[in-house]
């Protein structure tokens, strides 16, 4: 309230008149000098003094008007950020193998247009970046899993990725048009680390089946996997995104693996209590625009 007899203040100041400001106000007159008392016993002090039919600042209302002038400029700019949010910073959580092959041109296409936001992208498992939603660490969540179903998110669909069996060119495996986790029984395996995933239904199918997996080594980088693989460690599950290059270069070979389980998707995972600025609308619309774009 007190901003807003502020506003009238600076106005009866401009004018010299009481009367004056409420017609350029739109307020009735005694308004305007019910407002200037109740600044004046806010301040404990007269903030204007009569000379005949003139008003004039005292020396406490000419100390108070700059103040008066930045507080209103101020709350202006204030509406301006809050409207556009166009600085600030955006927490995003998401895996290390998105984080390389998946986030970086919608990222890039996002700071172009809102440069003053400050993107901060951590990595982590799907379970704790789930978790640090709900609990406001993170604005929003790019995950690779089976359909999310917790009620307490939002959850964009952005596009199925198959999953595929890494290994290099010479392998037996690559005569096969599909593998399943039958056919990886005795293979050593370069594996993801604890909490991926993919890395768990592949396990969970190794149990389903009764069999006992091999592991050779585990990473949380996938460039790390793609060269022990490279290397003859053993074969690795990977998103087919994560060896596009290699396949390219025909430096590594991908068979499609074969499961009864629920396809894998990326998502966009966000709190449903969670207001979103219009940049974080924005940054959302370029994440999921594929989606749309192939729908």
């Amino acid at each position: 309230m007190e901003l807003v007899y502020l506003h009238t203040f600076r106005e009866v100041a401009r004018y010299g008149s009481f009367t004056r400001a409420a017609e350029e106000l739109g307020y009735a007159q005694p308004t305007v000098t019910a407002q200037m008392q109740k600044l004046e016993q806010s301040y404990g002090a007269p903030l204007f003094e009569r000379y005949g039919r003139k008003l004039r600042l005292t020396q406490a209302g000419e100390a108070l008007l700059p103040y008066a002038r930045e507080l209103i400029r101020l709350y202006g700019e204030s509406k301006e950020v809050i409207k556009h949010q166009t600085t600030g910073p955006i927490a995003i959580g998401t895996i290390d193998t998105l984080a390389a092959f998946f986030l970086p041109p919608y990222l890039q296409a996002f700071c172009q247009q809102y440069p003053q936001v400050d993107l901060v992208l951590r990595t982590a498992g799907e379970a704790e970046i789930v978790q640090q939603i709900r609990d406001g660490y993170l604005d929003f969540g790019i995950i690779f899993d089976r359909p999310c179903t917790d009620p307490e998110l939002v959850t964009h669909v952005i596009r199925e990725e198959e999953l595929v069996v890494v290994m290099p060119p010479a392998h037996r495996f690559t005569t096969a048009t599909a593998l399943t986790v039958h056919d990886l029984g005795g293979e050593p395996l370069v594996l993801t680390e604890e909490g991926c995933t993919y890395r768990g239904m592949l396990l969970e199918a190794f149990g389903e089946a009764g069999m006992t997996q091999r592991i050779a080594c585990q990473f949380s980088n996938p460039e790390a996997i793609k060269q022990c693989v490279r290397c003859g460690l053993g074969v690795a599950l990977l998103p087919v995104m994560a060896v596009q290059r290699e396949l390219a270069e025909g430096v590594l070979t991908a068979i499609p693996f074969q499961s009864d389980k629920p396809p894998f998707s990326i998502q966009l995972v966000y709190h449903k209590k969670k207001w979103l600025s219009p940049s974080m609308v924005t940054l959302v619309d370029t994440i999921t625009r594929s989606q749309r774009e192939e729908s």
